[in-house]
């Protein structure tokens, strides 16, 4: 049951990647770098898919350090992606590391 929902939630995620590829490619002019964003989450989800089924697996034959880190990564992933969207969506850039003071320099 929770494998299926959890394979269900990356399909789901999949589709509103594509949505969202469809309505980025309409804008005028369209913006490459948030489509390659998206294209990077779409390679994310197929990992993601990978460890499920592998996570499944160790699930099964009851290797629970196996179950916990792939739960961890799995999480990871989806964190990233998390992260990356809400810049995306508020326009957010990475902020520049600040200068050293220049008295710093002279040291």
């Amino acid at each position: 049951m929770i494998f299926e929902e959890l394979f269900e939630s990356i399909a789901e995620l999949e589709t509103a990647i594509s949505a969202a590829k469809a309505a980025v490619s309409k804008t005028v002019p369209p913006r490459h770098e948030v489509l390659e964003r998206l294209e990077s989450y779409e390679k994310i989800l197929e990992q993601q898919r990978a460890l499920a089924a592998t996570l499944r697996n160790h699930a099964m034959r009851r290797n629970w350090g196996e179950v916990s880190r792939h739960i961890r990564i799995i999480k990871a992933l989806s964190q990233m992606i998390r992260d990356d969207a809400i810049e995306v969506v508020t326009g957010v850039e990475p902020r520049p590391k600040p200068a050293p003071a220049p008295e710093r320099l002279l040291q």
